[in-house]
């Protein structure tokens, strides 16, 4: 007889309280950190720290990245709950010493730490739908969750802009943190999944070369990598795009992008449940290569909003089947692990993406079409990756 070590699901709904606030959890954790971003180059700037704009996002991403085998381990041990709450603390904490540490390598050293928050909460937040959700409904439940998460993702940055518009930069940091904090009240009101919970101990932090990498999801790592190169490219020059555009708020990519996945991801999730994930994110890799292509083609702000569209379009169909995708390869003792092994490769995507976005374009605009141009190529090498994997035997 096969053990188990969460709970078993006893029924197929999906709407129960415990997904609700845990749908709502993410959106106020994606809105926490993703809030600074359209705001956060010229802030940089501002402390004389111009030519480090593409660390911005390359040091949050190389931190999460490195939490990533970490964050795998504690949600297979220390239980699910625990490391939700420790992603959100590291953004409440993060928000209010922004303020405090106003030299560059102050700020620098706060996006390191800052990264940690997304090395932490995605992983167990994954692994918690997962086991409270039917195996049937899991894209949907994916979808759903992964809507709810760019909402936050949408909001933040139009909020963000907002409140820097209105106010002041110290305003938008506390801001952030409130976001957290609102996101950690929120876990506090779900049980934990996980059956046999181990104490935390320093032992528990130790990490072997079995705890980094699962093999069995590395599929799933793959297309993630190939796709989250060019969010990373995005994050880091959308903003300055958006200010040779003429366009006033630096979040409005942000929203047209986001809008358009919210009414995709649920849709592709149900979808992915009855016909498969590799068909589905095959799909979505089209559509993600002529959006890039797109994006560095049609320099005004129709065709960026049209460009913007379209990637959210792929991405709201991406994201939640790769999700799904990687729980199906998963082993259910080390679901954690699986789940942190696609978020490396999705933090590895994000980071060198945007650290060399930011190194080959050194505020010369007219660079800036060029670099999605290749972001097409890499998502292009993704489809064909997925086209072989779809001939291969399910």
């Amino acid at each position: 007889m096969k053990k188990y070590n969460v709970m078993m699901v006893s029924s197929q709904k999906i709407y129960t309280p415990q997904f609700i606030f845990i749908c709502l959890s993410s959106l106020f954790f994606s809105a926490s950190y993703n809030m600074l971003i359209p705001e956060l180059p010229s802030y940089l700037s501002n402390l004389g720290g111009v030519e480090y704009k593409g660390l911005i996002i390359a040091l949050f991403t190389l931190t999460a990245g490195f939490s990533r085998p970490f964050s795998g381990k504690l949600t297979d041990t220390i239980g699910r709950k625990s490391v939700l709450i420790i992603g959100a603390l590291v953004c409440v904490v993060s928000g209010l010493f922004y303020p405090i540490l106003t030299s560059v390598s102050g700020f620098l050293f706060l996006r390191l730490v800052h990264g940690f928050s997304t090395g932490f909460s995605p992983t167990a937040i994954a692994a918690y739908v997962s086991d409270i959700i039917p195996k049937k409904r899991l894209g949907e439940a994916m979808g759903i969750q992964g809507m709810c998460f760019s909402t936050g993702l949408a909001l933040g940055p139009a909020l963000g802009s907002y409140i820097k518009l209105y106010s002041n930069y110290n305003v938008l940091f506390y801001s952030s943190s409130m976001m957290a904090l609102l996101s950690i009240i929120l876990i506090l009101r779900v049980k934990e999944t996980l059956v046999n919970k181990q104490q935390f101990t320093l032992q528990t932090l130790k990490i072997s070369k079995s705890d980094i990498i699962a093999k069995e999801a590395l599929p799933a790592a793959y297309v993630t990598f190939s796709t989250y190169l060019s969010f990373g490219v995005i994050l880091t020059l959308i903003p300055d795009w958006s200010d040779h555009l003429g366009i006033i708020n630096k979040g409005t990519f942000f929203i047209a992008f986001t809008i358009a996945s919210l009414f995709v991801r649920l849709l592709a999730g149900k979808i992915s449940d009855v016909y498969g994930r590799k068909i589905i994110i095959t799909i979505g890799l089209v559509i993600l290569s002529i959006a890039l292509l797109l994006l560095g083609k049609l320099e005004s702000i129709n065709g960026m909003l049209i460009a913007a569209t379209l990637y959210g379009i792929a991405m709201g169909i991406i994201s939640p089947t790769v999700n799904a995708w990687t729980i199906d390869l998963s082993n259910p003792l080390t679901k954690g692990k699986s789940i942190a092994t696609m978020y490396i490769a999705l933090e590895a995507g994000i980071g060198l993406g945007a650290f060399f976005s930011g190194w080959y374009y050194t505020n010369m605009v007219e660079k800036i079409p060029q670099i999605f141009f290749v972001c097409s190529i890499i998502a292009f090498f993704g489809l064909i990756y997925m086209l072989v994997e779809n001939n291969q035997k399910s």
